[in-house]
């Protein structure tokens, strides 16, 4: 049995503003023709497609071409569940249609949690692989609010909750497997939460699952059944509590500038005779990030060693030289002319150190607001009073256009 492994792909997700859809329908392509090349019977994808719940018409577009193109490949069967950034209601809307071309989709704690068992069956009708389709598992769906309950109370409960959700499907799947013809009737499960021990990568979006607490999953809540775990929600690969059939197999493509040099992979898990081994297949860079971070001198020259490479390159510049910089984006977009180099994100803390230093101790970076940064600004850079004004109202609608963007309107 050959199963393929992957998630958190967020279709429609964003980095600073600029579009990302060449590469989401480069990464698909890529899998489409992946799956044909190592024959893969089943394909998991552990949670988080979209990157919100109401994504775009073109997002939604490149997911179900994508279920499309599967469909005429080798691939017998699709098992999707939903993530947190995922809808529930989206992803099932069309769940009994996909069932007709053998995608199973689990968008969330189903009311029969027998429904949350799928047995999958081979060519020739006989059952080959037991599916514990769990998908992201929400507070109010695990968890009983009890009077008195202090913040501990409230995190045991949600791990027991997860424990036991886990254990029933447990039973069930080994209920099915004894009643088989097959005594060596394989079992896999999925799940989209945070692990204990699990490691995420500053600024790549990963969030808590449960807002005021920390709840990790440790890896003894999952039974002992299970012969391979998916697990969806962590950004990079890894495994959970040292368990080499326990595994996340992270995002297919860098969430943020800081995973711009981290390998990307999906999981390949054969399972023959009992025995389950996991093989990554790295995925391809289908958009360089880069990040340079230095003086303007080091900053400049670097640019200049990317424009000879004539690769096309999202840049984050973050500026930490002594100098005081007021024309630094000017700068750098006169480095960049006519270059294959677009420049995504530039950070001057030079600049924003001299800013706080202004302040008053009641003054923090996260007490003020937007525009009290832009206003001390406008003041470092001894800009005119009589500007300062027009120069407010411009960042206003400059704000509001971005908190107005309509995200359905691709």
């Amino acid at each position: 049995m050959k199963i393929l492994h992957t998630s958190d792909w967020h279709i429609g997700r964003n980095l600073y503003g600029r579009k990302r859809y060449d590469e989401f329908a480069s990464f698909l392509t890529w899998l489409v023709r992946t799956i044909s090349l190592n024959e893969i019977e089943v394909l998991l994808v552990a949670g988080d497609v979209f990157d919100t719940g109401t994504p775009s018409n073109k997002a939604q577009r490149l997911y179900y071409q994508f279920l499309k193109e599967v469909s005429s490949t080798c691939c017998r069967h699709i098992i999707i569940i939903g993530g947190n950034h995922d809808s529930p209601t989206l992803l099932e809307a069309p769940r009994e249609l996909l069932r007709f071309f053998d995608v199973h989709v689990i968008g969330s704690t189903q009311e029969n949690i027998e429904d949350e068992v799928i047995v999958l069956k081979n060519n020739t009708g006989e059952d080959e692989l037991i599916v514990c389709a769990v998908p992201y598992l929400r507070d109010r769906d695990i968890r009983t609010s009890n009077a008195g309950e202090d913040l501990d109370d409230k995190n045991r409960n949600l791990l027991n909750g997860i424990a036991d959700h886990y254990k029933q499907v447990a039973d069930i799947a080994e209920a099915i497997q004894q009643q088989s013809r097959s005594s060596s009737l394989p079992i896999v499960a999925t799940g989209h939460l945070f692990a204990a021990g699990g490691t995420k990568v500053e600024g790549d979006g990963v969030r808590d699952l449960y807002v005021g607490s920390l709840v990790y999953v440790n890896s003894s809540s999952f039974p002992t059944c299970f012969d391979y775990l998916a697990l969806g929600h962590l950004h990079s690969s890894q495994l959970v509590g040292k368990n080499p059939v326990h595994r996340y197999s992270g995002s297919p493509l860098p969430m943020s500038f800081s995973e711009a040099k981290k390998s990307k992979c999906i999981l390949q898990v054969d399972i023959e005779h009992g025995q389950t081994s996991v093989t990554e297949i790295q995925v391809p860079c289908f958009q360089e990030l880069k990040s340079i971070r230095g003086d303007l001198k080091y900053i400049l020259e670097e640019i200049d060693t990317l424009i000879t490479t004539e690769t096309p390159v999202w840049l984050e510049v973050i500026y930490d030289g002594e100098e005081i910089i007021a024309n630094l984006q000017a700068t750098l977009a006169d480095a960049i002319s006519g270059s294959l180099i677009e420049i995504l994100r530039i950070l001057n803390n030079r600049l924003m150190r001299s800013v706080m230093q202004q302040n008053t101790p009641d003054h923090t970076l996260e007490t003020m607001t937007q525009e009290t940064v832009f206003e001390k600004c406008l003041e470092l850079h001894n800009i005119a009073e009589s500007q300062q004004p027009e120069l407010l109202h411009l960042f206003r609608e400059t704000i509001q256009a971005i908190e107005d963007e309509d995200l359905r309107a691709e």
